[in-house]
């Protein structure tokens, strides 16, 4: 299951990055649609990397390391 999970992440961050950089390359405006899903998947990526330093922490304080 986290394997699909990852793979749409993957195929979705590429997809709006790909097309961000392009059309600042070709000077227009991005579209909202592709704005709310970068908006989205940041959100995604700031609360797991969150979470797994939250985890990491507890790991040093409990002194259980995994």
């Amino acid at each position: 299951m986290i394997e699909a999970v990852a793979l749409t992440y993957g195929m979705l961050l590429s997809f709006v990055l790909t097309g961000a950089s392009r059309n600042k390359k070709l000077s227009r405006a991005n579209p909202p649609i592709l704005t709310y899903v970068g908006y989205v998947l940041f959100g995604i990526t700031c609360s797991v990397a969150v979470m797994a330093a939250t985890y990491a922490a507890w790991g040093v304080v409990t002194d259980s390391a995994v």
